[in-house]
């Protein structure tokens, strides 16, 4: 024992000075981490400040953009989800918007949010050609600017849980979009991962700063599609 402590004496007093820089530059980071979260969740905030609201006071738009999460191994939307989508679809009855735009995940052909959401929504009574997917919303930020960039998005109500919406309308609307916000609370019933997703926000909205200020490009960009325009020119006959 006496011998391992010795050695290990020896090896501090060999390379205390590596150890001493290697103490700071780790002190160093946690504070510029710490202080970066801090930051980046203060701008979120303020971002999105008067553009949140509930589904009765938020603003008309022409298209509510439902961001995409958890699909079910059978295909369906998971609860959380489906909350999001109940809220668009109750946008879509009361006028509020006129087209829908379903932004998700569909990296590989076993899993497919956009599709799973519009299936779900045309089932439950929305036309067809007013729900518009998008298969390359692999997050956030991916969904706001391809919502703009590749869909022509210039005004929307963005839809998703409360505790994620500070986040997306402030990417949205830092990205080119009019955006205001509806959020689901619902979901809190599901207590783990309603924990789980909010406690993991501050490190997103880190992220989220990252994205903005690296002006990154979204994964998959491509050409100018035209489904949310086509959605808005045609007329609904049943209402």
């Amino acid at each position: 024992m006496r011998g391992r402590f010795g050695a290990a004496k020896r090896w501090y007093a060999e390379h205390r000075r590596l150890v001493r820089r290697t103490v700071l530059a780790l002190v160093v980071g946690a504070v510029a981490l710490t202080g970066g979260t801090v930051a980046s969740v203060t701008w979120i905030r303020d971002t999105a400040e008067g553009h949140l609201y509930g589904e009765a006071e938020v603003p008309d738009a022409p298209v509510a953009l439902v961001l995409g999460t958890k699909v079910d191994a059978d295909g369906t939307p998971s609860p959380v989800l489906t909350a999001r989508l109940e809220i668009a679809r109750r946008l879509f009855d009361a006028g509020k918007v006129r087209a829908i735009l379903v932004s998700g995940d569909n990296m590989n052909a076993d899993y497919n949010e956009p599709a799973a959401m519009r299936s779900w929504l045309v089932q439950r009574g929305v036309p067809a050609d007013k729900v518009v997917p998008d298969y390359a919303g692999f997050d956030t930020y991916d969904s706001c600017a391809r919502a703009e960039r590749i869909f022509g998005v210039r005004r929307a109500t963005v839809v998703t849980q409360s505790f994620h919406l500070p986040r997306a309308v402030a990417l949205c609307r830092r990205l080119g979009i009019d955006a205001n916000g509806v959020g689901d609370d619902s979901a809190k019933r599901y207590a783990q991962t309603w924990w789980f997703s909010s406690s993991r926000e501050n490190g997103a909205c880190l992220k989220a700063a990252l994205d903005l200020l690296s002006g990154r490009d979204p994964a998959h960009l491509g050409r100018r599609e035209t489904g949310v325009d086509d959605a808005l020119r045609v007329e609904v006959t049943w209402r």
